[in-house]
């Protein structure tokens, strides 16, 4: 089995992330796996708490049994994306009952997600989490920052929301918390926004954020660990492929193939035309979009 850390290491000697694609309806995984393999690409599957509380993803689970049953070892590997401790609804999670069954379905990396909490108790959950994970061999992803659009309603005025810097990930807090917390990889805040999930919001076509890429490249030189973009979909191509130099080296999409396949679902009525609209998403994302296509060989090279 592919080491995963070493693989996000290649990804950043080489200047790439890797593309993380969010599952929110379990007729998706199919054609994102075939996807990412006909792209000779290497992703990661994952899900979040919210895609089987808002969604159709029905938990860790039944997105386990999906992948494992499709999987591509060479190419995929599975992730266990956003588990809060205090999630979107300002309620709190028994967080580490989620992660530790995840762990024990074979999930190949987790991530807590304490963005919510002061920063001693986002600290305090982390490093928890984290060594649940090391224990288990896998790595472990954190958040620290405000990446918005998860909640209930409408966001602010995004100019004024990228303007203010307002929930961007502090650098020294950035510091201390890698240090302190024991996590791998670092989800941060520096103008990207989450598809929104609520309402008559999920099916607006999502802002196209801005990045602070002077912002990413002093939290990548405080921190020294591989930092991951939230919210991937929708941002113009030009900051993204910059962030990949400047320290991001996990980009997730969730809204563009969520998108595809609501859409041609509503508009044929079927699960196959659905899966077609995702898979050629999928394509475009990897092979134009991030240009990430062949990708495969580059990041496993030397990876035991």
């Amino acid at each position: 089995m592919l080491d995963l850390k070493a693989v996000i290491q290649n990804a950043s000697k080489a200047g790439v992330a890797l593309p993380a694609f969010n599952i929110p309806y379990l007729p998706m995984l199919a054609p994102v796996v075939r996807a990412v393999v006909d792209q000779n690409s290497f992703a990661l599957i994952e899900t979040a708490r919210l895609e089987w509380i808002k969604f159709e993803a029905g938990g860790p689970e039944a997105i386990a049994r999906e992948f494992f049953r499709w999987q591509n070892p060479a190419h995929v590997r599975l992730h266990l994306d956003h588990v809060p401790v205090i999630d979107e609804d300002g309620q709190r999670v028994d967080y580490l009952a989620i992660i530790q069954q995840a762990i024990g379905l074979g999930y190949h990396s987790v991530m807590v997600d304490g963005s919510r909490l002061p920063l001693d108790e986002n600290i305090a959950a982390t490093r928890q989490v984290a060594a649940m994970a090391h224990q288990a061999g896998i790595p472990c992803e954190a958040e620290l920052g405000a990446v918005l659009g998860h909640e209930s309603g409408p966001l602010p005025p995004y100019d004024e929301l990228f303007a203010s810097g307002k929930g961007f990930t502090k650098v020294d807090e950035a510091r201390r918390f890698v240090a302190e917390s024991g996590c791998d990889w670092l989800s941060v805040a520096i103008g990207n926004i989450h598809g929104a999930i609520s309402g008559g919001y999920k099916d607006q076509k999502k802002i196209a954020a801005r990045l602070n890429l002077e912002h990413l490249e002093s939290l990548f030189q405080a921190t020294a660990v591989p930092l991951v973009l939230h919210g991937g979909s929708g941002i113009p191509r030009n900051y993204v492929l910059a962030s990949f130099r400047k320290g991001i080296k996990k980009i997730n999409i969730g809204a563009e193939i969520r998108q595809a396949y609501e859409t041609a679902l509503q508009s044929s009525g079927k699960i196959s035309a659905a899966q077609d609209a995702v898979y050629e998403r999928t394509c475009w994302l990897i092979g134009e979009y991030f240009d990430l296509k062949n990708l495969q060989p580059l990041l496993t090279q030397g990876v035991p």
